[in-house]
């Protein structure tokens, strides 16, 4: 399928209308904690190679990208939220305003790659993820996060929320991308609004 000039207008303007839906990513303590968690998890099982350069999409205000390079390595965060740019850049990270369907990176620009509660914002999550999947290296290693639908805290009808999808229909796109699927893990917490689930996916190019 070829898009005409009359389509592409019409799918940057939808994209344009919601990008009003992005909201500034404040630090909690529950997301810098399974942070810092997850990761712990992931570099005690996975090594990465030296000076490893790390996509953080999604990145908020930067609470992953510290703690990449606490590690040494080199992360890019990309994000659509200006003022989670300005916070990021006042303190020294290396971010960019991007749309994650949308990398301006070339093919196989990195070893790792962090998408921490972010591919649920895609209208398009199969076509995100072949994007993911085009600027990861060969044998590089992708983690995602995302919520589980139809919990208390109803993660389904959070306005910027396109894509909350199950866990099966996740796994199944991920396996439609090329991707190997390493680790799937359940994150179980109990919020003021009751129970709640992420589901973590670590993963691998071949």
């Amino acid at each position: 399928m070829k898009l005409k000039p009359s389509d592409i207008n019409k799918l940057e303007k939808f994209l344009e209308k919601i990008k009003s839906d992005t909201y500034p990513e404040l630090p909690s303590d529950l997301h810098t904690n399974i942070s810092i968690q997850m990761f712990d998890f992931f570099k005690n099982k996975y090594q990465l190679p030296s000076q490893a350069k790390i996509l953080d999409i999604g990145c908020g205000q930067g609470v992953a990208l510290e703690l990449f390079i606490k590690n040494n390595f080199k992360p890019i965060g990309i994000t659509l939220n200006q003022d989670d740019v300005a916070s990021c850049l006042q303190k020294g990270f290396d971010v960019r305003e991007m749309d994650q369907s949308f990398l301006d990176f070339e093919d196989e620009s990195f070893d790792f790659i962090w998408c921490r509660h972010c591919i649920e914002h895609s209208v398009f999550p199969y076509f995100t993820l072949s994007e993911i999947f085009r600027v990861l290296k060969s044998k590089g290693y992708l983690y995602i996060e995302v919520p589980a639908p139809e919990t208390s805290c109803k993660h389904q009808a959070n306005k910027n929320h396109y894509s909350v999808l199950g866990k099966q229909m996740w796994l199944e796109l991920f396996k439609r991308t090329g991707l190997i699927v390493l680790d799937v893990l359940d994150i179980n917490f109990t919020t003021g609004a009751g129970p709640d689930t992420y589901w973590c996916v670590i993963q691998q190019k071949p």
